[in-house]
């Protein structure tokens, strides 16, 4: 992870509330410029709500929007770059009409707003699809239009939601570059998506928000030391399942996964494969993945409280 700056922007003690439904339940937490932040969590979890309370989409019940300390102002949100998950493209209009309009939006001069909607274009490869209307094009086509409509404006904040939806993996490599270079040259980029490997490769810290709340929060090496189950990739099968430091194997490829015992390490296991005379000739500590943490991290979080827990603290399952 690289230095750590002074924190910029702040989601402080949001609550927001419809009806009956908590959308939002005094959710803190800070992206730092320089930084890809991940912003995460099941369907329906309260994500969108909180980047439509920084959009000024929605208002509030209570909290506060900061960037360095102070609210956020109708002129630091021009400084957004905003992609929202569904598509917000004129499907009529050509795509250099549509990105054009979408710059002057932002402030940006006629000219100006031409040459940069064809530099980004030209950036993600398809400057022939400036000529041609939006619903000529393919779903990665749109998409990459839409992504340079986000950057005409230079914006130093950018939010990001499922930017890699419809793209193939050469232009997924090309965005993942981009919001690398984005977040080197010191924006703020917040990145909401389902797909844990590209949270991996990009993130350096997350945010977990499950029914409005925040459940998980942190860099990526602290979630996975506090959170993630101990494991060791072997070249070995069952003959393993009986030592006592294995809970359980399943297999993965050509190897096997072998998930540890509470309180058991790596170098336990491995102590008793050489007691035993087992030949092992592969044996790699395995990194939790994401994916697994934020599966365990919302069943935990959705569980019910049993009813004797509930009487214990006076309150009803």
């Amino acid at each position: 992870m690289r230095g750590l700056p002074m924190p910029t922007l702040c989601f402080s003690h949001l609550r927001k509330t419809y009806a009956t439904a908590v959308a939002s339940d005094d959710v803190t937490f800070e992206v730092h410029s320089g930084e890809v932040f991940g912003l995460l969590g099941p369907n329906g979890a309260g994500k969108s709500t909180l980047i439509r309370m920084l959009m000024d989409i929605i208002a509030p019940d209570s909290g506060a929007l900061l960037l360095d300390g102070r609210p956020v102002t109708p002129a630091d949100r021009d400084r957004i770059g905003y992609l929202p998950e569904e598509r917000g493209l004129y499907r009529k209009e050509k795509a250099l009409d549509v990105l054009i309009y979408f710059g002057m939006l932002k402030g940006l001069e006629r000219a100006v707003a031409r040459a940069s909607a064809q530099a980004w274009l030209e950036r993600f490869g398809i400057p022939e699809m400036a000529a041609r209307r939006v619903d000529q094009m393919s779903k990665g086509q749109q998409q990459k239009v839409q992504i340079a409509g986000t950057l005409l404006h230079d914006p130093s904040i950018l939010i990001l939601d499922e930017p890699f939806s419809g793209l193939d993996p050469i232009n997924t490599a090309v965005i993942k570059e981009m919001l690398r270079e984005r977040s080197r040259a010191g924006s703020i980029v917040v990145l909401s998506t389902h797909q844990m490997p590209m949270v991996e490769a990009l993130c350096d810290r997350v945010a977990m928000i499950n029914q409005g709340r925040l459940v998980l929060y942190g860099g990526l090496d602290e979630i996975r030391r506090s959170h993630g189950v101990a494991s060791v990739l072997v070249d070995a099968d069952g003959v393993l399942n009986t030592l006592p430091a294995v809970e359980r194997m399943e297999p993965q490829g050509a190897l096997s996964r072998v998930f540890l015992r509470d309180g058991a390490r790596p170098r336990d296991l491995m102590q008793q494969i050489q007691q035993r005379g087992l030949v092992v000739e592969h044996f790699e500590v395995v990194r939790a993945p994401l994916a697994e943490i934020f599966i365990q991290t919302v069943a935990a979080a959705t569980a019910p409280v049993p009813r004797a827990a509930a009487a214990d603290h006076g309150g009803a399952a």
